[in-house]
């Protein structure tokens, strides 16, 4: 009998005429997630086909397309073709203990029988040949699925592993995302990465004040999450210069506004020149005192027509943590080496500042010089 791996989608379903479009994108996404394995995909009526590939890396196959985007769930299923009597003869020799039922899905709607008098019978059958089965359509111990499709074949399997769901990454990389190496930033990546945003990587650093290994640790989450983002490069820019002039000239409570606000512009020049749509922060309001109304306010006036999705906005820190580890990413992002923003951090910084007394600051110092040269000395990494 032959085994195989059967995936399936949901959202796109709602795509209507740009339906065809998104399918495109979700197999090709499967391809190149599957490219190591030797097998054969086969896009059927709303299902991919997954087979000839070797039992033995039956685990990991699934767990490479449990990466991917727009998949909503996966089985292993054995095939056989679409008649009465070969799935009648196949749930005959069906082990079944304990509580079960059938749930049948007649996609085919050629074959003779209906779903529930097809699943009426065969939970028959598997009655006949179980002594110790029993049905419970309520909570079943064991769900026997019957998938009849349009192509001529019937999927069997008593499993569906749920995935993350959402929509196929895209063809082009239209997001920057702003990745630090704490808890959030990789999380907001795969947040936006599930609504089909495929992004690159934007880093700041702050080197000598931070150390190589603080840079690394960031390095290593990009790799990280790099599968589920669809990410190429990595962009490092030292803020170095500019944090030094920010604590020299300007007031010590502006710091973080002024740093995360020349961190903006200079994410927003890297959009424009390479045509980025969107830029992706990890800023969860009122986590920290540069994630108030007040302050986000303030930062986005730097950013120009660009717009800056915050997709963890509401979420709470639990939340965040447990996505991070859903991931992997949470045991990389705890490890105990500074990061840019804890470099001249100001006793007191301000909570809710305010754009005209931020701009007037940034007169104290040659800004405009300041991010032309951090963006001249940037780090381009191919991931």
């Amino acid at each position: 009998m032959e085994q195989v791996i059967l995936i399936r989608f949901s959202e796109i379903h709602l795509k209507g005429k740009n339906k065809g479009y998104f399918l495109k994108l979700l197999y090709t996404n499967i391809k190149t997630a599957l490219k190591e394995f030797n097998k054969v995909i086969t896009p059927i009526q709303n299902r991919v086909v997954v087979s000839d590939y070797s039992l033995d890396d039956e685990q990991q196959i699934i767990d490479e397309i449990k990466k991917v985007f727009g998949v909503y769930s996966v089985s292993v299923a054995s095939v056989l073709p679409s008649s009465v009597d070969d799935i009648t003869n196949f749930c005959k020799n069906l082990e079944v203990s304990g509580s079960f039922k059938v749930d049948c899905n007649r996609a085919d709607k050629t074959f003779p029988i209906k779903s529930n008098d097809m699943a009426k019978m065969l939970g028959g059958v598997i009655l006949d040949n179980n002594p110790n089965a029993y049905v419970d359509v309520h909570k079943p111990e064991t769900v026997v699925y019957i998938d009849i499709r349009e192509n001529g074949k019937t999927y069997i399997f008593d499993r569906i592993i749920y995935t993350y769901g959402g929509m196929p990454l895209g063809e082009y990389r239209d997001g920057l995302l702003l990745l630090s190496g704490g808890i959030d930033s990789p999380v907001a990546g795969f947040q936006m990465a599930k609504r089909g945003l495929r992004q690159d990587i934007l880093h700041f650093d702050s080197y000598p004040y931070t150390s190589p290994q603080a840079r690394e640790k960031v390095i290593s989450i990009a790799k990280q999450i790099k599968t589920y983002i669809g990410c190429k490069y990595m962009y490092i820019v030292s803020m170095s210069k500019l944090q030094e002039e920010f604590h020299l000239h300007c007031k010590e409570e502006y710091a973080i506004t002024l740093l995360r606000r020349a961190m903006i512009k200079v994410a927003t020049i890297l959009c424009e020149k390479h045509n980025y749509k969107t830029i992706i922060t990890g800023e969860s309001l009122g986590q920290v005192a540069s994630q108030t109304v007040e302050s986000i306010t303030v930062t986005n006036s730097m950013a120009g027509n660009i717009p800056i999705l915050r997709p963890l906005i509401s979420f709470n820190k639990d939340e965040i943590i447990k996505v991070a580890q859903e991931i992997d990413t949470y045991e990389t992002s705890i490890l105990p080496y500074e990061d840019c923003c804890t470099v001249f951090l100001p006793q007191n910084p301000v909570i809710k500042p305010k754009i005209a007394i931020a701009e007037h600051e940034e007169t104290r110092i040659p800004l405009a010089d300041l991010i032309a040269q951090a963006i001249e000395n940037i780090i381009v990494m191919e991931l």
